[in-house]
């Protein structure tokens, strides 16, 4: 974390992940965090001791990982200060295994993370879908609401918001997941959202999505919908423009008198034109994150298109700058 960093700063800042054991925590931060291949995760041992995953973007964001067998309320572990200190917490049900003792589990956790910290944002991944059919997800996520809430009811915790999310590490759902996940802890989140609306509705761009590149996680979007569709390319599009950046390396230049000369650092850009006539664009903006739009010409030439989208881009970048700049004045 930024040493500069308030406490206030770092309980908006942190995801604690939670769940019993062998449900698919560790995989899902080798995953998202280590672009580990899913298949990879099979061989990966139980987690035995907290693990931490750090990524920065407009928010230096920590995810720590927690094993399914430790007891958080034994008198030597200090719980309170641990949920006190978290902006998030994400508990894993593996939806392939018997899930009512993780629901038991979860509804221990929020009654006490809810006690010690009342802003804390309750998040459930419904997890290990992919081997489930559509007719089977559907049930499995109506259960695991209706069991929770009347666990929770039985507590008299009925009032306390709790958000289910469908996901599996073989698809992009839970990149899906983090990434609504993440944006509940980023304070501009409203801003950036204007910021693309108004960057929408000058340009000809049909949706647009800012990533953090390394993870693919998108940090925001506008206003309209995701589909996932849609954001699965655009992610795909991050996977082969990064590729491609790193394949074609350039090579040092030097003076006349032999010394190497600083080169200025190639900025992340990528356009491509797809059959159906729809433009994909990706620019690299501060601190890892790059916009992706997708773009319909209707009619316009594309060179047209990509002139108007790059003006416009600049101005959206400056506002990232100054957004950016003010955060870290208001720290």
């Amino acid at each position: 974390m930024n040493g500069n960093t308030t406490d206030k700063d770092e309980s908006k800042a942190m995801i604690l992940l939670l769940g019993l054991r062998r449900g698919g925590k560790s995989s899902i931060c080798k995953v998202l965090f280590h672009n580990m291949q899913p298949l990879d995760t099979l061989y990966l041992e139980s987690t035995s001791n907290p693990t931490m995953e750090h990524f920065s973007t407009l928010i230096d964001l920590a995810v720590m990982e927690l094993p399914g067998q430790l007891n958080y309320f034994e008198p030597s572990y200090d719980s309170e200060r641990l949920f006190k200190s978290v902006g998030g917490l994400v508990y894993v049900i593996d939806s392939q295994d018997e899930y009512m003792n993780a629901i038991t589990n979860l509804a221990m956790i929020i009654e006490y993370a809810y006690k010690v910290n009342p802003t804390i944002n309750i998040e459930v991944l419904i997890h290990k879908v992919d081997g489930l059919s559509e007719d089977f997800k559907i049930d499995a996520q109506r259960d695991i609401m209706q069991r929770t809430g009347e666990e929770l009811l039985e507590l008299g915790l009925d009032g306390v918001q709790v958000s289910f999310y469908l996901t599996s590490i073989f698809d992009h759902s839970i990149y899906e997941a983090f990434s609504r996940i993440v944006q509940k802890l980023i304070p501009e989140l409203s801003f950036l959202e204007n910021m693309l609306d108004n960057l929408i509705q000058h340009s000809k761009i049909e949706k647009a999505f800012l990533f953090d590149i390394n993870s693919k996680i998108y940090v925001s979007t506008d206003s309209s919908p995701v589909d996932i569709q849609m954001y699965e390319v655009c992610a795909e599009f991050v996977d082969v423009t990064i590729d491609l950046f790193d394949l074609y390396k350039s090579s040092q230049q030097v003076d006349r008198n032999g010394k190497a000369i600083q080169a200025r650092p190639r900025e992340l850009k990528n356009v491509s034109q797809l059959g159906n006539g729809v433009i994909l664009y990706l620019r690299q903006m501060i601190r890892g994150l790059a916009l992706v739009a997708v773009i319909r010409p209707n009619g316009s030439d594309m060179e047209s298109c990509l002139t108007v989208a790059d003006y416009n881009v600049d101005i959206f970048k400056k506002g990232l700058e100054e957004i950016w700049a003010n955060s870290r004045i208001s720290t």
